[in-house]
């Protein structure tokens, strides 16, 4: 019997980038787009581009430079819709994705106005004619258009049938199934795939998708059994982040499929060894840690340490590994650069890492590379991601750290001065704290006159040895919004300095997008 392909919808760039902490400049999702592109996934879902002026930029970038299939988000609105086509326009393989709530849970609570009718079933021949008439504006722009029932899981069956059958009559090629709530079990989830496929009179006329989320940790078992019932497209993310919980993981839903050849008829296109370098990058670039137990390319993944599984594994390497390491691209071997290793030889080592740098981008990489290795024997594959993650691709900051200085000591106070620049002018003051990191951020609040609210702060190694880099990850909160903000040094209160104003940068670009809109608004107000 032939196998059949199972399309992969990588959403890591959308869906991934709202895993809560976790934030992408432009150019950080062109490279990670690029690299998607590599690892050979069917359709990249770019971002949600009527949503910011920052997500419309990207998206233009990676349609234009990206060649796969190119997927723009868009709600069920003529602005959402145009905006989509506006920035996905020069893809050579565009698709629109446009979405509706389906739910009787989503329908009451963001249809609850009486203009979308007054008892449950006039709101629902609302929701499916506003189904039917915006995937008909959207094949106006394109062939390819993607329809989302968002949360099918928990809606009606009856009524799921008769949305997916409209959709697919006014012109969309594929159908998804989300559970966008994590909330069915597989059984469950596959048998309402299954029934779709009954029940829907046109459904041999689109491809019927999966798009499953992780809040009972059964997103790769749903995913699996909807294929298993009919659907022949998988959305997932890279290791699996998304909202809440995540996401049904890129590299467990292809190696299942892999690895279960016995069982599943299916295949897919993606290059397997190419995961690992993947999967370090968006960690790199997120933000967001890789669990060590984490299946396929966490750090546990492929080691060994009870004395029967080691023995076993050196006597027969299958008496307790399901798939290689080499396999997903995790190289027994480490190349080690130090200060004496040239420009070459870094830009051979990032390319196997799956970095591609113009020379601006290679001078600099080299530049940090160099100021690393003078401060460590050794730098190791795991420092220059992190290098690549912390400062390459980062966005132009308003504000950079200039230098600082802390004093403290169990007899003293912890005291900081700090001095940061902008392009027009310097900054710079003292203050006293908690300790030497409090009292950083205090100087920082007093200098910039500034006073948000640090809700979380972590700090980790994420390199091994006594000279490790050590991470800082945290988010401010700045009236009602949120910013994340990361920094990386083998000094942790210089790594939080970094973050501290990387958050700041963020909180200054929302201002200016928000000015912008803003403007927008009052010239589009004014025409």
């Amino acid at each position: 019997m032939e196998k059949e392909k199972i399309i992969i919808f990588d959403t890591t760039l959308r869906d991934g980038e709202q895993s809560p902490g976790a934030s992408l400049n432009v150019m950080e999702k062109l490279e990670i787009a690029k690299e998607l592109e590599q690892l050979k996934v069917d359709v990249i879902e770019a971002g949600f581009p009527v949503s910011s002026p920052t997500q419309f930029e990207a998206v233009k970038r990676i349609a234009g430079e990206v060649n796969v299939t190119i997927a723009g988000l868009a709600r069920a609105k003529e602005i959402d819709i145009k905006a989509a086509y506006d920035a996905i326009a020069n893809a050579s393989k565009q698709r629109i994705h446009t979405f509706s709530s389906t739910s009787d849970y989503h329908i009451i609570g963001k249809f609850g106005h009486d203009r979308y009718g007054k008892t449950l079933q006039e709101k629902r021949k609302t929701v499916l004619q506003m189904s039917y008439d915006m995937v008909q504006y959207a094949k106006t722009f394109v062939d390819d258009v993607e329809f989302s029932a968002e949360d099918a899981g928990r809606t009606d069956l009856v009524y799921l049938a008769e949305v997916i059958e409209a959709a697919i009559e006014a012109g969309a090629t594929t159908v998804n199934i989300p559970d966008t709530t994590g909330y069915t079990m597989p059984s469950e989830y596959g048998k309402k795939i299954a029934e779709l496929k009954r029940r829907v009179k046109n459904i041999d006329q689109a491809i019927i998708s999966v798009h499953c989320h992780n809040d009972l940790g059964l997103a790769v078992a749903n995913s699996i059994a909807g294929v298993e019932n009919g659907a022949r497209q998988v959305e997932c993310t890279i290791n699996g982040i998304g909202e809440r919980a995540g996401n049904a993981s890129l590299e467990e839903v292809v190696m299942a499929l892999n690895v279960r050849k016995d069982l599943f008829d299916y295949y897919t296109e993606i290059e397997a060894k190419k995961i690992y370098n993947v999967s370090r990058m968006v960690s790199s670039f997120t933000g967001v840690i890789i669990q060590p137990n984490k299946a396929i390319v966490g750090e546990n993944a492929f080691a060994h340490e009870s004395g029967i599984h080691q023995d076993g594994m050196l006597k027969y390497r299958e008496t307790y590994e399901i798939m290689t390491p080499e396999s997903v691209g995790v190289e027994n071997t480490k190349i080690v650069l130090g200060r004496h290793s040239g420009r070459h030889g870094l830009k051979s080592r990032l390319e196997k890492l799956g970095y591609h740098l113009n020379e601006d981008e290679l001078k600099k990489a080299y530049d940090l590379f160099t100021k690393l290795a003078d401060k460590k024997k050794e730098v190791f594959d795991d420092d220059l991601r992190v290098l690549m993650g912390d400062e390459v691709y980062k966005t132009q900051e308003y504000y950079e750290l200039d230098c600082f200085q802390v004093n403290c000591g169990n007899s003293a106070i912890p005291t900081a001065t700090v001095k940061i620049k902008t392009k027009e002018k310097e900054f710079a003051d003292s203050a006293t704290g908690d300790g030497p990191i409090d009292a950083l951020f205090n100087a920082i609040d007093r200098a910039l006159g500034i006073n948000p609210k640090v809700e979380s702060y972590q700090l980790r190694s994420v390199t091994s040895g006594r000279e490790a880099l050590g991470e800082v990850l945290l988010r401010i909160r700045y009236q009602e919004h949120s910013f994340t903000g990361r920094g990386v040094s083998t000094d942790i209160i210089e790594s939080s300095a970094k973050a501290y104003l990387q958050s700041i940068n963020q909180l200054e670009l929302y201002k200016a997008q928000e000015e912008s809109l803003k403007e927008l608004d009052s010239v589009s107000r004014a025409m």
